[in-house]
């Protein structure tokens, strides 16, 4: 329900498409919500729900389309932070708006079957540029830990990754977002079922609690990538990986997003595919009995 002035306003009504993933939170009873943030190109809009995604971006064109977004066929009202908003029963009430999604597009589009020795040609191009946290203790254990097969380093250093870092986003939070997405999907696709072992329990960790450990906006959108729901910057650059498409262009446009989300999050891809590569080289049978995933540090 909206108050103030927004109230004895004729209501819009717009239709718009829709991330899959927050079908749940639309089509769930009519909850309250608030804006939690306002940019040029949308609004973030908290809601009060126990559901995930908990924080729905509501957007135009012109914004990147993460996976909680709502994309608007209209122009944006005038928000500011603290408006009273409403979701569910199939729509967003947002001040003189209400919208409705008509279409719906996959955040977690299935590559396909990848052969490794496409991958493992690929890797040395992947660049994350400078990420916000280089040379960072527990990000290099994250990384060591990922390749080797050490579950408790991996989860101990993704504990100590989880709302790390200034910003709305922080550099943790989208390192974590990488590799998550990367495990899920790169791991179908070789059919390593121990990476996606692993993203399931760095997926448990680092959603556990996130809403009091990190921003409500990333730990939204930890919970997306916990299930493999990412930009279609990131799935394009894990497509140019597989060979679906060009690495380069999909790998420039990643990292242009925000100050260092972009260097963040593509950092994050690559500790995820070197963990990919050392289980498929282990399941070979080129690796070492290192490569095969212990509960020890």
């Amino acid at each position: 329900m909206t108050v103030g002035t927004h109230a004895r306003r004729p209501r819009t009504h717009v239709t718009g498409a829709a991330s899959a993933a927050v079908r749940p939170v639309l089509e769930a009873p009519r909850s309250p919500a608030r804006v939690l943030a306002v940019f040029p190109a949308g609004a973030y809009v908290e809601v009060r729900t126990d559901l995930e995604p908990s924080v729905i971006a509501v957007i135009t064109g012109a914004a990147t389309r993460l996976p909680n977004s709502v994309l608007l066929a209209a122009e944006l009202p005038h928000l500011t932070v603290g408006d009273e908003a409403a979701v569910g029963d199939g729509s967003i009430e947002l001040g003189r708006l209400s919208l409705r999604a008509r279409r719906w597009w996959d955040p977690a589009p299935p590559l396909g079957q990848v052969d490794p020795v496409r991958l493992r040609q690929t890797a040395p191009h992947l660049a994350p540029g400078e990420p916000g946290l280089a040379g960072n203790a527990a990000i290099e254990l994250l990384a060591t830990s990922c390749a080797s097969g050490r579950l408790l380093g991996a989860v101990t250093a993704a504990e100590q990754l989880v709302g790390l870092g200034p910003g709305l986003t922080p550099s943790g939070d989208d390192v974590l977002a990488g590799l998550l997405v990367t495990l899920r999907h790169l791991g179908a696709a070789t059919g390593s079922d121990r990476a996606v072992w692993l993203a399931d329990w760095l997926a448990a960790t680092v959603t556990y609690d996130a809403r009091a450990r990190t921003t409500p906006i990333s730990a939204t959108l930890l919970h997306c990538a916990a299930r493999g729901e990412a930009s279609p910057e990131m799935i394009a650059v894990l497509r140019g990986l597989a060979g679906r498409q060009e690495l380069e262009p999909a790998r420039r446009r990643l990292r242009a997003l925000g100050h260092t989300s972009g260097s963040d999050l593509l950092q994050g891809i690559s500790i995820g595919l070197n963990a990919v590569l050392a289980m498929t080289e282990s399941l070979s049978g080129t690796g070492t009995p290192s490569d095969a995933l212990s509960v020890l540090g």
